[in-house]
């Protein structure tokens, strides 16, 4: 099955909110409830982190050519089986 980048996305934003939920429920223990505010409690960095992870360190993410409208045309409709949750390079030969 083909996972689209929506879907890849989607689970580092999930990844992310898992990161931020025990972040709130550890400062929601440790801080007084009456001087608790949506500002003190949430944090946005463990979501942000997760995404330019992905962006910046996942085999599936490159940068786009946008001088050449070919090479852009082509860039947009490559696939790949490699990388997370597909082939290794040991297992994809050709028989």
């Amino acid at each position: 099955r083909v996972r689209t980048v929506g879907e890849l996305i989607q689970n580092q934003i999930r990844i992310g909110l898992s990161r931020m939920e025990r972040v709130v429920r550890e400062r929601m223990t440790t801080q007084d409830v009456e001087a608790i505010t949506p500002q003190t409690l949430i944090n946005i960095r463990p979501i942000t982190a997760a995404v330019r992870e992905f962006f910046g360190t996942s085999q599936l993410s490159q940068f786009m050519d946008q001088n050449n409208p070919l090479a852009s045309l082509t860039h947009k409709r490559r696939l790949s089986a490699l990388g997370p949750g597909g082939l290794s390079r040991e297992r994809a030969g050709l028989e």
